[in-house]
């Protein structure tokens, strides 16, 4: 039986708070993605089930073997609104969501079996104390360092998400698969060290099963109307004038009768956006919201 606020309207939608949505992985399409990540665990012959519960975004919680998977995904109308809000659903495929369990997942054995506290775990990826700020990373896009998975480069955004992404390359496909794959690259040795972690994680037990788990969708008492709000706020990033001299040069010469710079980038913002997005890799909503604001800047 479907929820009373799946036939509202956004604005309405909108006004009803997280923890009231009732929403639960069981029965829903990420039940089987869940069982699926399990039995690739099993079939690698390791132990531990990290917990997966929904939560507000993707992440593990910190030092908790466990995985939050967003909200939004355990309904197709919570999808359409997260579309219409974000304008991508991220996971919302079967094939983004293993991706992003098995990282998460990554993070969640780390919380296990606290390899990143090795010395050696550091002289392969790095200290875990440097500073976390995986929004402004500058990825080298050809670097054979670092495994790729997630978009973006992601693995270079920090030693933990590092370990994370080469963790997941390792759990998604066979052993001959990923030697193959990254052969004659750096990132091999990462490989090589996880593969030898996980042979340890099949002999011992974590040394932690559980843990306080954060932002249960469940508890939260926010509305849907202040959580997009506070994501919005999050990923915006204000451009004021910084680019008022490229976009003086790039229009400057624009020929007789194309109309205002502004009326041109309305015209072809779409496509715009997706070539960013493309090119760049970056999210959808932080290009889409860049070039609204380079429009009002041309105005």
């Amino acid at each position: 039986m479907e929820p009373a606020w799946a036939s509202l309207r956004d604005e309405e939608l909108l006004a009803v708070r997280i923890r009231d949505l009732g929403v639960a992985i069981a029965g829903s399409e990420l039940e089987p993605r869940v069982a699926a990540l399990y039995a690739e665990l099993e079939a690698r012959g390791l132990s531990l089930r990290p917990r997966c519960y929904l939560g507000d975004e993707w992440f593990s919680p910190n030092g908790v073997p466990a995985v939050a998977l967003p909200f939004y995904l355990a309904h197709p109308r919570l999808k359409a609104l997260e579309l219409h809000q974000m304008l991508e659903v991220e996971g919302g495929t079967p094939e983004w969501c293993a991706q992003l369990l098995r990282h998460e997942c990554g993070h969640a054995l780390d919380h296990a079996y606290g390899f990143s506290a090795r010395r050696k775990w550091r002289a392969v990826f790095g200290s875990p104390d440097v500073d976390y700020e995986p929004e402004v990373y500058t990825p080298r896009p050809y670097s054979r360092s670092f495994v790729r998975h997630l978009p973006n480069w992601y693995a270079q955004a920090h030693p933990d998400e590092d370990f994370a992404e080469t963790f997941a390359v390792w759990l998604g496909s066979p052993a001959d698969g990923w030697r193959e794959r990254y052969r004659g690259w750096k990132a091999i040795e990462k490989l090589e060290y996880v593969d030898a972690l996980m042979a340890e994680a099949r002999r011992k037990p974590p040394r932690r099963r559980g843990g306080r788990l954060r932002s249960e969708a469940a508890r939260l008492r926010t509305t849907l109307a202040r959580y997009y709000a506070a994501r919005r706020k999050l990923w915006a990033q204000d451009q004021p004038g910084f680019y008022d001299a490229d976009l003086r040069r790039i229009f400057e010469s624009a020929p007789a009768g194309e109309g205002t710079a502004a009326a041109f980038m309305r015209r072809r913002h779409r496509v715009i956006v997706e070539r960013v997005v493309r090119w760049t890799g970056q999210r959808k909503y932080v290009v889409d919201g860049l070039a609204r604001r380079l429009e009002t800047r041309c105005t």
